[in-house]
């Protein structure tokens, strides 16, 4: 097998000419940056959340996962099981379309800075008065172009339409929208609030549109305690943005080679990944 990627968190394998097999390790990277501490179960947690929607998601768009089994892998990985189990997925190959689909439920991040600053973001300019984490009117899409190297850009949707076509366009923000209005519904009856996610596309070997990357996980979305919840104010969340906190109390944000992280803040970081997964999925026995 050959290794193909590795990216900030995940490695990817050529398994054949149709199929890869896709690692979701313990790194951890922040403001574009592969930090120098690992959080352990970090990737088994990514992993399972995102296999949970994935087959939660499948009636409304097909997806890339062929199996989650070792079985159906490679032997090299059920040879290393300790090493693989729960973090690895056999996947189909796609060709991918170099764009992320954005859904912002709530303002906050980016998109508050613009709009503290009275500018549009991505070509839409909100009205009305808002406060910061507050809820939307109704789910936006602020589709992003990925970048071969640095930051991606953020695009309008009419820039989108004229590179993709206005169907096409139309299309992925639809299911985009779907997605999001499902599996919003189903966090907020666990106590979670998805603020925002963040999808990828491709076509596979038949040429019909599949979703791939990884889906409403901690590191592609934001997830908020909804107990803890209160327009205005920074909410406690389920993801590493309290390592992006911790990066910028310390003025590290950005800063390469990627430092290390207290030992104290790589188990907090380690434990809120894990209760993000048993809040989703309680009954997850493994």
């Amino acid at each position: 097998m050959k290794k193909i990627i590795s990216g900030k968190v995940r490695d990817v394998f050529e398994v054949d000419e149709r199929s890869l097999a896709i690692v979701t390790t313990d790194r951890i990277s922040a403001f574009d940056v592969i930090l120098g501490s690992v959080i352990p179960g970090k990737g088994v947690s990514l992993n399972l959340i995102s296999n949970f929607w994935f087959s939660y998601t499948k009636d409304i768009i097909p997806n890339h996962i062929l199996s989650t089994c070792l079985d159906d892998m490679p032997n090299y990985f059920n040879e290393n099981a300790s090493l693989y189990k729960d973090r690895t997925v056999l996947v189909k190959k796609l060709n991918m379309l170099p764009y992320e689909f954005i859904v912002r439920g709530y303002l906050f991040g980016n998109m508050w800075e613009a709009y503290k600053k009275g500018l549009p973001f991505c070509g839409q300019k909100l009205e009305g008065a808002y406060q910061q984490a507050q809820k939307l009117i109704s789910p936006i899409i602020t589709p992003s172009k990925k970048a071969a190297e640095g930051h991606d850009e953020y695009i309008s949707f009419e820039q989108l339409s004229s590179e993709i076509g206005d169907s096409l366009a139309e299309t992925l923000c639809q299911i985009s929208l779907r997605l999001y209005e499902r599996c919003y519904e189903y966090a907020e009856k666990c106590g979670l609030i998805i603020a925002d996610t963040k999808f990828e596309f491709g076509y596979d070997e038949e040429g019909s549109l599949t979703l791939g990357d990884e889906i409403f996980t901690p590191d592609s979305s934001r997830f908020w305690d909804k107990s803890a919840y209160r327009v205005g104010e920074s909410p406690k969340s389920f993801d590493k943005q309290f390592v992006r906190d911790w990066l910028i109390q310390e003025n590290l944000n950005g800063k390469e080679p990627g430092p290390h992280l207290p030992s104290d803040i790589v188990a907090r970081t380690s434990q809120i990944y894990e209760d993000c997964l048993h809040r989703l999925l309680p009954d997850l026995k493994r």
